[in-house]
C-alpha cells in the first residue's frame, strides 16, 4: 500500500535543468568549448563532478572552474526569471494530501537552494520532510538520500513512490527500493531510463490517482 510520494526538486518540479545547461553552454562559449545537451545530462541529479572533469578538459586559457560557475550563475539568474512549476506538479501535492498520503523530498541540491524556490513558489508548506546534499555524506546516484528520507516518513521502501527526471535520481531511488516515476525534461529527455515503475511526459499526463491505482500492490 503506497504511504508517501517523494519529490526530486532540479527539473522535476522547476526545469532548472534546462536553463543551466544553456547558462553553462552560454559562458563555456566564451572559452571555446562546447557543451552538448548529452554531456549535461550526465551531471543532472548528482554533483558537479562529471562536469567539473569536462570543463577542465576542454578548457584552452587558464580560466578555472569557479570562474566558469560565476559566470554560468550570473547567466542563470538573469534567465529564470520569474521561476514556475512544471505543468501539474501542484496538482499532484493537493492530491497526495487529500488522498492522505505523506510527502518528502529528496534533493542533491542544498538545502537553501531548495527551500528558496518552494518558498517563492508557494509550496514549502506540502513537504514533512526535505533531505538534501546538507543531509548526506554521498548525494544521488547514492540512495542514502531516499533512505533517509523514508525514515523520516516512518515508511517502508515498497510504500514509497519517488518521482524523478534524471537517470541519477532513478537510480538512487530504485537502490533505496522504492518505486519510480520518471517525468523527464527537455534535457533528460533522451537518457537510457530503465527499471522505472512508469514513465510519464510530465505530471499533467495523468493525475496522481492514476498512478496510485496503477502502483498500488505492485
Amino acid at each position: 500500500m503506497i504511504k508517501a510520494v517523494i519529490f526530486d526538486f532540479d527539473g522535476l518540479i522547476i526545469d532548472t535543468e534546462t536553463i543551466w545547461y544553456e547558462a553553462f553552454k552560454e559562458a563555456l562559449i566564451q572559452f571555446e568549448v562546447d557543451l552538448t545537451i548529452e554531456q549535461f545530462a550526465l551531471v543532472i541529479g548528482t554533483d558537479d563532478a562529471v562536469l567539473d572533469k569536462y570543463i577542465l578538459d576542454n578548457i584552452k586559457e587558464s580560466s578555472t572552474i569557479s570562474e566558469i560557475k560565476e559566470l554560468a550563475s550570473k547567466l542563470f539568474n538573469e534567465m529564470i526569471g520569474q521561476p514556475k512549476l512544471r505543468d501539474g506538479v501542484e496538482e499532484y501535492l493537493i492530491t497526495a494530501k487529500e488522498v492522505g498520503l505523506k510527502i518528502g523530498l529528496a534533493s542533491s541540491s542544498k538545502r537553501e537552494w531548495v527551500e528558496k524556490y518552494l518558498t517563492q513558489l508557494h509550496i514549502l508548506h506540502y513537504f514533512e520532510v526535505i533531505k538534501t546534499r546538507n543531509d548526506v555524506t554521498t548525494v544521488k546516484p547514492d540512495p542514502e538520500l531516499y533512505l533517509q528520507a523514508i525514515k523520516a516518513l516512518d515508511v517502508k521502501p515498497d510504500e514509497a513512490i519517488a518521482f524523478e527526471d534524471s537517470l541519477n535520481g532513478l537510480k538512487a531511488a530504485r537502490g533505496a527500493g522504492l518505486k519510480c516515476v520518471i517525468f523527464p525534461n527537455p534535457v533528460t529527455t533522451n537518457l537510457a531510463f530503465e527499471d522505472h515503475s512508469m514513465r510519464l511526459s510530465s505530471m499533467a499526463e495523468r493525475p496522481l490517482t492514476y498512478i496510485l491505482k496503477e502502483l498500488n500492490g505492485k
